[in-house]
């Protein structure tokens, strides 16, 4: 099965500063290149835990005595961590959004490339698809969704225009989706547009902002002081959240001072923001976006 190349491998990796005997977890395991690259810097008794909750990735597993892989969604890392004996690690690395596979297999209804049925679950167990979005969210919820995570100045009337196409019959495809809303692309930026759209719908069906604030909450608690996160965000609305946590250990407002007017924060940033290459870029068209951001825990 087609994966491609992780984004900013070396990068990532780096940053987790790998010690040969540590545990390390790469939440976002897709086609294990991140995880192949932190195995090559483990010694025999390090230890390296992944997840994916996408069924496909399982058949990417690598057989290493060191590696556990965990399919399930990394909003539940302390659960399942602690179910393997782990209470602390070394190191969690991440590389959020839709993996490389997930957009080139056409009848997961990730890409706007494809004719598909509006499906875009990363865990195909679960009930809630983009079909059920589209077809049973009332039009505020819509309107929201677009607003929240498409960032789509047009929301309001796209819900609206949605909700009175499906009165007379459901819409099931990427196909009848693009002519229910096809006055709200202009041709120059048609595609700009449609990945915006094709955004906030995946956002809400796999809850992705709510699990990745799940995720981020548990991180200081399982890291070992001096432990590192080395995390890729694709969107504004991911890196936002993962840079405020960094930053205060919260997502809005300011931490608590201490009693020399010192902010108490769990976690201190690690070098800048580092983005790919334009090399990087030239060869894996995914890294355009992509941002890494590393902290430790103090």
């Amino acid at each position: 099965m087609e994966y491609h190349n992780p984004v900013l491998l070396k990068e990532t990796v780096d940053g987790l500063n790998i010690k040969p005997d540590g545990i390390y977890v790469d939440v976002t395991f897709g086609g294990g290149g991140h995880s192949k690259e932190i195995l090559k810097r483990l010694g025999e008794n390090g230890k390296l835990f992944a997840f994916d909750q996408d069924q496909d990735a399982l058949r990417n597993t690598i057989d290493d005595t060191r590696f556990t892989l965990i399919n399930e969604n990394f909003r539940y890392i302390k659960r399942f961590l602690r179910f393997h004996g782990v209470k602390e690690v070394d190191g969690i690395l991440a590389d959020f959004g839709v993996s490389s596979h997930q957009f080139d297999v056409a009848e997961r209804g990730f890409s706007t490339r494809f004719e598909a049925d509006l499906d875009m679950r990363m865990n195909q167990q679960n009930k809630l698809s983009a079909f059920h979005v589209v077809n049973e969210y009332d039009e505020e919820q819509l309107k929201n969704m677009f607003l929240q995570y498409g960032e789509l100045r047009a929301a309001p009337a796209m819900a609206r225009l949605i909700v009175h196409h499906r009165k007379t019959k459901p819409i099931v495809t990427s196909a009848q989706l693009k002519e229910v809303l096809h006055k709200f692309l202009p041709p120059r930026h048609e595609n700009k547009v449609l990945a915006q759209i094709y955004q906030a719908i995946r956002i809400e069906v796999n809850q992705e902002i709510e699990a990745l604030k799940e995720f981020l909450l548990q991180t200081p608690e399982i890291l070992k002081k001096g432990g590192r996160l080395s995390f890729i965000s694709y969107h504004s609305l991911e890196d936002r959240l993962v840079k405020r946590f960094m930053r205060n250990g919260m997502f809005e407002g300011e931490p608590e001072r201490d009693m020399f007017g010192n902010f108490e924060v769990p976690l201190k940033k690690v070098g800048s923001l580092i983005v790919p290459s334009k090399e990087e870029v030239k060869l894996n068209n995914r890294a355009r976006s992509a941002k890494l951001r590393i902290a430790e825990k103090v």
